[in-house]
């Protein structure tokens, strides 16, 4: 730089550094509803999945004094909380099955069709 009047020259390392304006603008393209609604797709899946789990084990008289078997249970348990006794039939495996599963399938429909709303959106 001869003159006063000269601009920097362009590959100058100490100069500001060019931001652009758009980088922290949100996508508009639905990638974040998509991945939301994976999610709760998913976390319904699991919870279902984990009753069903205990609905199996339990009717094929699985070792409750086992590690898995006592933590899908507890899993389960928890799961169902709100379910429980609903039915309360003679028959213990149908009375397993009915107040495990029916959370299962609420489960299932509520996450599924919620994720299909927030695709939607």
């Amino acid at each position: 730089m001869n003159s006063p009047h000269e601009h920097p020259p362009v590959n100058d390392n100490y100069g500001p550094y060019h931001v652009d304006p758009d980088i922290h603008r949100r996508s508009r393209d639905g990638s974040g509803a998509i991945r939301t609604a994976l999610v709760i797709h998913t976390i319904a899946d699991i919870a279902a999945g984990v009753l069903g789990l205990w609905i199996l084990l339990y009717l094929l008289e699985a070792n409750r004094g086992n590690v898995f078997v006592g933590c899908v249970h507890g899993l389960a348990e928890w799961l169902a909380g709100w379910s429980q006794d609903i039915f309360t039939m003679d028959t213990e495996g149908l009375r397993v099955f009915l107040n495990f599963g029916l959370p299962a399938v609420i489960y299932l429909l509520l996450g599924h069709g919620i994720a299909a709303r927030i695709r939607r959106l």
